[in-house]
């Protein structure tokens, strides 16, 4: 009897077992059981989208052959579990720290979220860990911080928060470490000097975190150091000379934070240093000579601080491997005598010095750089001089800005020689002369900025060449004449700014090609005739001023296009006449309208921007009333009026009488006329109609069905154009006489068109009928269908048409399912079925659902 309490016990112990999962790791002895039973635990806590697991992580198979794990060959624990890149979820299960032969952990590049778990910090192998690029948060484990025998951690790109153990946070043990990567993180507190005690660390990334303080300087004893990443945070103070002690540091990022003080000399002592990023802080003083000692270094980056004095001289020469040079937005001065020396640089392809002052004139040696130079920035940097005529040797350039200097002379037609060149700037100078009609060689250019410079002369025909231009300013110049039409076929075009000078001349048509225009400014220039209609074809355009000009007549209405993209709209001062269209009020995005300085008159549109005065100015208008809070006076109301409604009273009953007699007896007339004709088919009166059409009238009205009337042809019908006796245009609908199905529901179809009225459903006109011969009249569509709209290189319909026929085409088919008597089904919605049909303006359309194929609903 006491063997039973014993089982009972050892059966409960059992149940525990798998009722509590999360047993502390040590609590039980590490087999392989425990290995498997881990392994599950985090197959069970990761989400699988792609099923890698759930196909590959299955009992009939050893778990030592699962994806991503591998055992030692020995015992057939697991040693390594390496699962980057497969798209799982979810969050680690703490049970992964009950693999204790677990040395490499590689979790990288996934979706996984949650906190890290403490637990992982017992794993007493662990070399390798990696869980980079995921969406993990919460602290890091103090614990990490002391595994003694790992060697790599990365844990950067996630969202980590909390700070690193401070310098008096016992213990902190990682002698074997050699990469530490917690970048892009959102890390906060000071960087903690205990770091130095990993005298085997090669690479130190804690880049793009919220880290203050300062830069410890314990960090320039770790001797064997090559990397250190510690830009895009918030550290202040200096640069610390010990620094200059890493003497196998091939890369040094500090860009981005608060440091000041000068750049210590004692950096010139990094003798294999090859990218120093030193940018985006408040450095001040010069670039230390000492610094030309480190005759490795291929990319300089000094941008956006606050460095004085000149450029060293033989930049060139003492760093020949240079690649890269950004030294933009600081405060240096001196010649550009360097640019000599950077001739000896074969490699380089980026050289940014804007911003500076330096004042010099511009050498032919600049000529002579790399043919593998990409980018030459030196706009605002006070540069004099003419520009050298050698810069057409640096054919690879892609970027060049000169903007914003002291520049003087014509423009060189040597530029002609950049076929690369993608953008040119050379806005705000002083240059004259014509524009080279060579520059539309220039056959890759995107962007070419030559405003405000003094050059006059036309605006050259060959600039049209140029057919993947879509920037182009020559505003504020003396240009004169009209703009040439090649520009207008330059589709590619966005911004189009031609402001500031006497050229003359209307809007041509040929304006709305440029679909993809975002600014258009042509004012301040002496261009005339009406505004064009087509600007209500570009409808991606933000900005649009046309102020300054001879323009006149109206408004055209067809700007109330622009309602999805338009912000800025200027039309000021010009001899514009007219109302204001009221559509203008629903241009919800305009942030500023200026109607002001024309000939306006009437009534000011209420609501919209006209509600608000700092958004609309219509001054210099005496003839607009209303809108108070505008300033103006109220619209006077419509003269004589009352006598107008006195004299109604008298003229208005005799002229309806006149109009109901004249009515009855028109309708009474027709009833005699046709009643005494019309042969109904059957008593049914829904086929009755007031037109008979014989054979004989469509035989003429379509040139005996010849081939050149022919619409479309089916299975069932063929379509032809007819032009009836009385000169009504129609569509004839002929039966394939051999199709008996055909002719079976002829009856039918007659039937179910006769009955129906509305708008957008196509209108039946007459029938005719015999032994061989059926057809039904119908309206007839002048525009086709909807797919040669949408589907032909010929048509274009805009965004309010779409929507507009999509509209009808609702409506159609609401009268046929909920307004008509009898429920009728289409069977076959496509857009060679709906009709387009023309109205008064040639931008909008009728549309007709057809119902040649259209019958009533049979059964539920």
């Amino acid at each position: 009897m006491e063997v039973l309490p014993a089982l009972i016990f050892i059966a409960i112990q059992f149940i525990l077992l798998f009722l509590h999962p999360l047993q502390p790791a040590m609590s039980r002895p590490h087999n392989n059981f425990t290995d498997l039973e881990s392994l599950l635990a985090f197959k069970a806590s990761v989400a699988d989208p792609h099923g890698l697991l759930a196909t590959n992580w299955t009992a009939n198979a050893s778990f030592c052959s699962w994806i991503g794990v591998r055992c030692s060959h020995r015992r057939q624990r697991v040693v390594a579990l390496k699962l980057p890149f497969f798209f799982l979820g979810g969050s680690i299960s703490p049970h992964i720290a009950n693999l204790s032969f677990l040395s490499h952990l590689n979790l990288s590049n996934n979706a996984l979220t949650g906190p890290i778990p403490g637990a992982i910090g017992r794993l007493p192998r662990l070399a390798l860990f990696s869980l980079a690029n995921n969406s993990l948060s919460g602290p890091i484990p103090l614990s990490i911080f002391n595994m003694s025998l790992l060697v790599k951690v990365s844990l950067a790109k996630n969202n980590l928060s909390g700070s690193l153990p401070s310098d008096t946070d016992p213990p902190f043990m990682l002698p074997r470490l050699q990469w530490m990567s917690l970048s892009y993180n959102h890390l906060t507190g000071s960087i903690m000097s205990n770091f130095a005690r990993s005298s085997q660390l090669q690479l130190l990334s804690l880049s793009f975190n919220n880290f203050s303080g300062s830069i410890p300087p314990e960090l320039g004893n770790i001797t064997g150091l090559n990397f250190l990443y510690l830009g895009a945070n918030q550290l202040t103070g200096t640069i610390p000379a010990s620094i200059g002690k890493l003497s196998k540091l091939n890369r040094l990022n500090l860009v981005d934070n608060y440091l000041q003080g000068a750049i210590p000399e004692e950096l010139g002592n990094l003798l294999d240093v090859q990218y120093l990023g030193l940018a985006e802080n408040n450095l001040t003083g010069s670039i230390p000579m000492a610094l030309l000692n480190a005759s490795k270094i291929h990319t300089l980056i000094l941008y956006e601080n606050n460095l004085t004095g000149s450029i060293p001289a033989t930049l060139g020469v003492s760093w020949p491997r240079l690649e890269i040079v950004d030294i933009h937005r600081n405060q240096l001065t001196g010649r550009l005598g360097f640019i000599d020396s950077l001739s000896n640089c074969r490699n380089l392809q980026y050289l940014s010095l804007s911003e500076n002052k330096i004042s010099d004139f511009l050498p032919h040696s600049l000529g002579n750089l790399s043919t593998s130079l990409n980018y030459l920035l030196l706009g605002s940097s006070y540069i004099k001089g003419r520009i050298p005529s050698t810069i057409g040797n640096l054919h690879g350039l892609i970027g060049l800005d000169l903007g914003e200097n002291e520049l003087v002379g014509e423009i060189p037609s040597e530029f002609s020689r950049l076929k690369g060149l993608q953008g040119l700037f050379l806005n705000r100078n002083r240059l004259n002369g014509y524009i080279p009609p060579e520059l539309g060689l220039m056959t890759g250019l995107n962007a070419l900025y030559l405003e405000e410079n003094a050059l006059s002369g036309t605006i050259p025909h060959s600039l049209g060449n140029i057919s993947g231009l879509q920037e182009l300013s020559l505003a504020a110049n003396g240009l004169s004449s009209g703009i040439p039409d090649s520009l207008w076929s330059l589709t590619s075009l966005r911004v189009l700014n031609l402001s500031g000078n006497t050229l003359d001349g209307s809007l041509p048509q040929q304006m709305g090609n440029l679909k993809f225009f975002d600014i258009l400014d042509l004012s301040k220039n002496r261009f005339s005739g009406n505004i064009s209609s087509v600007l209500g074809n570009l409808q991606m355009i933000t900005y649009l001023d046309l102020s300054n000009n001879s323009f006149d007549g109206e408004i055209p209405s067809s700007l109330d296009r622009l309602v999805i993209s338009i912000g800025y709209m200027n039309l000021s001062y010009n001899r514009i006449s007219g109302t204001i269209p009221k559509s203008f009020t629903n241009l919800g995005k305009l942030y500023s309208l200026d109607l002001s300085f024309n000939k306006l008159q009437g009534p000011i549109p209420e609501g919209g921007v006209f509600s608000n005065s700092s958004i609309v100015s219509l001054e210099g208008n005496p003839a607009l009333c209303g809108a108070l809070k505008l300033g103006f006076s109220p619209c006077p109301p419509p003269s004589n009026s009352k006598s107008n409604l006195h004299l109604l009273k008298y003229i208005l009953p005799p002229i309806v009488l006149v109009v109901l007699l004249l009515s009855c007896f028109c309708t009474r007339l027709i009833f005699l006329r046709w009643g005494k004709k019309l042969k109904l088919p059957s008593e049914d009166a829904s086929l009755n109609t007031i037109r008979v059409i014989s054979y004989r009238e469509l035989v003429r009205a379509t040139n005996n069905f010849s081939e050149a009337n022919l619409v479309g042809r089916g299975s069932f019908s063929s379509v032809f154009k007819a032009y009836l006796d009385d000169g009504l245009v129609t569509a004839v609908k002929v039966l394939n006489s051999e199709n008996q199905s055909a002719l079976r529901s002829f009856d039918a179809e007659y039937c179910a068109l006769s009955k129906i009225r509305h708008r957008n459903l196509v209108r039946i006109i007459s029938m005719c009928s015999n032994l061989d011969f059926k057809a039904l009249v119908l309206q007839f569509m002048p525009n086709g269908s909807l797919e040669q709209w949408l589907h032909s290189h010929n048509y274009y319909l805009n965004l309010l048409q779409r929507i507009n026929i999509m509209v009808d085409v609702s409506l159609a088919f609401e009268y046929l399912h909920h307004y008509h008597p009898h429920v009728v089904v289409h069977r076959d919605l496509k857009p060679s079925n709906v009709l387009l049909d023309d109205s008064q303006s040639p931008n909008f359309f009728l549309v007709t659902v057809s119902l040649y194929c259209l019958l009533p609903h049979q059964g539920p």
